[in-house]
């Protein structure tokens, strides 16, 4: 395999810099909808029952791929034509996130539940649909050479945001008001904005997708109906088709490739916090290590990642995350041996963390790979709905899972001897099951790289310079 080699300043380019600041409005929402809402909630009193229906309202990111055809195939007028179909979508849905930010600021929760509500449904529609187009428009402007940088700079902007939206709403909340940090974060959404309005216009010919001409002319359907007929198909049903045309029977490998891959990390993360309590570690130190020390550790890795794939390929980085998350997973089934060391966690969350940014880089730049400029925003929402779900199912069973083992504490005693805690022997067994998880993943990339090879590096049709 012909090794390329793409230097450290393409992280500089102007592109990729507006890829950071684009991942950065990515990332913004999220935890507005999620963590950071849940506090203002519960610090108004609202019930934990109330705060766990609310947030069902994040089901719009793995449900995304419903109206992502919309979104491939649909231009928006005015804006469509000055922006291009990817920057348009985009453009609407920050200022719909905005404006979702600023209705919900001026909410109050402890009068009325359903304002706030009904603005988190929409802050999360329009936060799924701004990902939708950024993903698409990440896949169509740079060459496939680079998508490892994108990637990796996507993450990094998506992280800062994390920190904005996590630790910093909650300072402006907790020395100015919710309403303040609420207008605060929609204040920053302007950063997304510029982004978009200085991203380069992108537009890739569209062609008729595979078997649509001959099932038209089967049909033999004309007019309004047949028109109708041939978007509803180039829309929902080719995607699908072009995607198993290129690949064959390989595809139920690479989507059971793209389930299996981040099971580890989604199954023990659930557990994570809990293991820190029981270990006795204080807020204090959990914030700091964790929630500070360890976004960093995940820039550092998404940056890494970024560079592998370019250095040695998609697939080859891909296995090498895949061995990185087993080892993190290992590594927590040693911190639970090794109580309230902070010493202990530094190193955990520096080696999980490091592994989780590498292999997301990893398999962003490999699901970006997949897909079709046909179908850019249709396929690749397919792809990360795929990824998710299997590890957010099977981390609802996580609690089960390590209380199972703790019921049984001759488990962990046999792995781990008289070094088990009674308080944390579940957690040994529980973290080398999860890191056994990543097994499948590691054979299936095998697999595919015996049947497809590497992923071709060349560039992509229809890149913006």
């Amino acid at each position: 395999m012909t090794k390329t080699r793409i230097p450290i300043a393409n992280y500089f380019k102007p592109r990729t810099f507006l890829m950071l600041v684009l991942g950065f409005s990515s990332g913004l929402p999220f935890l507005l909808i999620f963590g950071t809402l849940s506090a203002w909630l519960r610090e108004a009193h609202v019930s934990r029952t109330e705060i766990g229906l609310m947030s069902y309202v994040g089901l719009a990111y793995t449900i995304k791929f419903l109206w992502a055809p919309l979104i491939d195939q649909v231009k928006l007028p005015v804006l469509g034509n000055a922006l291009g179909k990817r920057r348009a979508w985009m453009l609407v849905a920050q200022i719909a996130i905005a404006g979702s930010l600023v209705a919900i600021s001026f909410c109050d929760p402890t009068k009325a539940l359903s304002p706030i509500a009904i603005g988190a449904v929409v802050l999360a529609f329009a936060a799924a649909t701004q990902d939708i187009s950024i993903d698409a428009w990440r896949i169509e402007a740079a060459p496939q050479a680079e998508q490892g940088m994108m990637a990796a700079a996507y993450q990094l902007g998506y992280r800062f945001a994390i920190i904005a939206s996590g630790a910093g709403a909650l300072y402006v909340a907790q020395y100015v008001s919710w309403h303040a940090a609420y207008l605060a974060m929609a204040a920053l959404m302007l950063l997304g904005v510029g982004a978009v309005l200085l991203a380069p216009k992108v537009e890739v010919p569209t062609e008729p997708a595979p078997g649509e001409e001959a099932i038209a002319e089967k049909l033999n359907v004309g007019g309004a109906i047949g028109r109708a007929f041939k978007w509803l198909f180039h829309a929902i049903v080719a995607p699908f088709i072009d995607f198993f045309a290129r690949h064959g029977w390989t595809a139920l490998l690479i989507l059971a490739l793209i389930g299996a891959y981040r099971v580890p990390d989604f199954v023990m993360g659930v557990m994570a916090n809990p293991l820190y309590i029981d270990l006795g570690f204080s807020l204090a130190a959990i914030a700091t290590v964790v929630k500070l020390f360890g976004v960093w550790m995940t820039i550092a890795g998404a940056i890494v990642g970024g560079l592998a794939v370019a250095r040695f390929g998609i697939v080859h980085t891909l296995f090498i995350g895949a061995a990185a998350s087993i080892t993190g997973n290992l590594i927590f089934a040693w911190l639970a041996t090794q109580g309230s060391s902070v010493t202990a966690l530094t190193i955990a969350i520096s080696a999980e963390n490091f592994a989780g940014g590498f292999a997301g880089t990893a398999l962003i730049a490999y699901m970006s790979s997949l897909t079709s400029h046909a179908f850019t925003a249709t396929q690749y929402a397919l792809f990360s709905s795929a990824y998710a779900l299997p590890g957010k199912l099977l981390g609802g069973l996580s609690g089960a899972m390590v209380d199972w083992f703790a019921a049984h504490p001759a488990i962990a005693q046999i792995i781990v001897g008289a070094a088990a805690n009674a308080k944390t022997a579940g957690y040994v067994p529980f973290f080398i099951c999860t890191a056994a998880m990543g097994i499948p993943a590691i054979l299936l990339i095998f697999f595919v790289l015996r049947r497809e090879g590497e992923v071709p590096r060349g560039d992509r049709t229809g890149a913006a310079a």
